[in-house]
This record gives C-alpha cells, sequence and structure tokens, in this order.
C-alpha cells in the first residue's frame, strides 16, 4: 500500500491532527499567549479544520501560526506530501516534479520547496567533534556567481565549504572564498579543540594543527587517497550525493538561494538511515523545524 494512502496525507482534519501530535505533543499552546489549559478546538460544520480559541487571550489560531505554512492557501494534506517527497528523496525533488506530482504550479511548487528547506534549516551552533572525534573538511565549487565572467578554474563560481563528523552528521555553508581567511574562523567556530581534522593538502589548511588536537592529510596531487585513517572520502562521498542533486535534479540554483539548498543536503545526511532515520521520522522532524519561522514568497525571492 502506497505512503500517500495514510490519512494526513488526504484529509485536512487527519492532517491537523498529525501536525498537532508534533507539534503540541503535550497538548495545544496558544501561539498569541503561550497558554496551554484554556485552550479549545471550535467545532461546527462551517469551522475550519484544526481552528482553536483560546479562552485566556480571547484570540482564534490553529497548528500553523508561526510556521512556515502560516497564511498558506495550500491544504495542509498536500503540504504533508510535499515535505515528506523532499525528505524522502536523497538527491532531492525539483520543482516542477513536485509541481506536476501534487497538481499545483510551478511557481507555487518552487516556494513550497523553498519554505521547507527553511524549515530543514537547524542553526545548530553547538561545537562538532570533541576528544577522539575526527571530522573531515574540504570545499566544492557549484553553480556561477552572479555576474562574474567565465574564466578557467574555479573564480568564478560558488564555493561550499563541508564539515563532516565521521559516524555523525555534516555542517555546509557557502563561504565568500576558500583562502585560510575564509575558513579558519568558520572551523574554530564549529569544531571542538579536541577534535582530529582531516583535508586534502590545499595549502588554507596549513594552520589548522595550531587549533586543534591533530591534523592529517593526504596528498591527492600525489596520487595518494588513504594512508591508514586519514582520508577525506566521507566528505566526498557526501559531496557526491550533493553534486547528483544539484546537477541533476536542480540543474541551476542562483547565489541568494545557496545556503537553503546545502541546508536541505545537510538534514537528509544527518538524519540518513544509517544513524536510525526512516523516512518518516525524518519527515516528522522537517516538521518539528517549521516552528518560529515565516517565509514570504518576496522574502523567499531576496
Amino acid at each position: 500500500m502506497s505512503i500517500f494512502n495514510a490519512p494526513y496525507f488526504q484529509d485536512e482534519a487527519a492532517a491537523y491532527a498529525k501536525l498537532e501530535s508534533i507539534i503540541w505533543p503535550h497538548g495545544p499552546v496558544c501561539p498569541h499567549c503561550g497558554a496551554m489549559e484554556k485552550m479549545s478546538r471550535l467545532k461546527g460544520k462551517a469551522t475550519r479544520p484544526g481552528l482553536y480559541k483560546c479562552y485566556a487571550c480571547r484570540k482564534q489560531s490553529r497548528v500553523t501560526v508561526g510556521t512556515v505554512f502560516e497564511s498558506s492557501h495550500i491544504k495542509l494534506h498536500i503540504w504533508l506530501q510535499a515535505v515528506f517527497l523532499m525528505c524522502s528523496s536523497k538527491k532531492g525533488i525539483s520543482s516542477n516534479q513536485l509541481s506536476r506530482v501534487l497538481g499545483v504550479t510551478v511557481k507555487t511548487g518552487w516556494f513550497m520547496s523553498q519554505r521547507i528547506r527553511e524549515a530543514m534549516r537547524t542553526g545548530a551552533f553547538a561545537p562538532m567533534g570533541g576528544p577522539g572525534a575526527i571530522v573531515e573538511v574540504d570545499e566544492t565549487f557549484i553553480g556561477k556567481k552572479l555576474g562574474a565572467e567565465v574564466k578557467s578554474g574555479f573564480g568564478h563560481k560558488n564555493a561550499v565549504l563541508t564539515l563532516v563528523e565521521r559516524g555523525k552528521g555534516s555542517r555546509s555553508f557557502h563561504v565568500d572564498g576558500t583562502s585560510s581567511a575564509d575558513i579558519m574562523p568558520i572551523l574554530k567556530a564549529n569544531i571542538a579543540a579536541e577534535t582530529v581534522i582531516m583535508t586534502d593538502e590545499a595549502r588554507q589548511y596549513n594552520r589548522v594543527y595550531q587549533h586543534f588536537a591533530a591534523h592529517g592529510f593526504t596528498r591527492h596531487s600525489a596520487g595518494e587517497y588513504v594512508r591508514g585513517k586519514t582520508h577525506t572520502n566521507t566528505v566526498e562521498g557526501f559531496y557526491s550525493v550533493f553534486k547528483r542533486g544539484m546537477r541533476g535534479v536542480y540543474q541551476h540554483c542562483s547565489e541568494k538561494h545557496l545556503h537553503r539548498y546545502v541546508a536541505e543536503f545537510d538534514f537528509r545526511y544527518n538524519q540518513r538511515a544509517r544513524l536510525g532515520f526512516d523516512d518518516n521520522a525524518r519527515t516528522d522532524s522537517a516538521l518539528i523545524g517549521i516552528v518560529g519561522k515565516r517565509l514570504t514568497y518576496r522574502d523567499s525571492s531576496i
């Protein structure tokens, strides 16, 4: 039986019940005043699904208030289908494909995917690594900078820096460049000093050893890719999925939106099957991330 036969993918009332169980696990909470004990569901044939009234502040609200779903004209069960499709597609799903599957316009499909990517952004600040941990660091280039002249090399492309802790998760950044001045502040802010760092032989990593427990690197230019535990195969594996998605599925991404796309690939990698997440658990996690985030079409187009 198809997963989309589940009631919350087909029925609006079931969709609200599903979202409420995730966002309000301990009962409804008024998004206006924070009261819990005086929230009452409104009933009646003309009442919108999922509508509550808070008798503390006398305001009406639904579980979508204060989330990326707020003020959307798209039915909630359609939103849940879109979130599931983005969470279950390893290399992503294009706006065109989303629009065909959901029966919406391409413009709506694009905006929905941008809102979902915003929900996937965790904004985690806890340092990666620690004693005994290994974090691999590498950079890649994708797309083209706005107005940049295409030349040989990578100067006209957007740079992405990724940190991957072995056996755990990734954290990616759209960076201005790949010099030591661009990269080192990010490494020091996001990786614990007790961590062992693995990179290739690029010059920007020459002084990494001064800030972390140890620094191992391989010489790709000499054909060396693995030396015992010293390698960057994990982060390169992450990039293999990232590049296939960006080039094969999305094909084009402007510089101003790149931070949301890298967050999408980080999200799926950090909640992959090897870490105990299936498609449903990953979808629930993305739905938890909708709270406290708003993204209007004007904001998403900036």
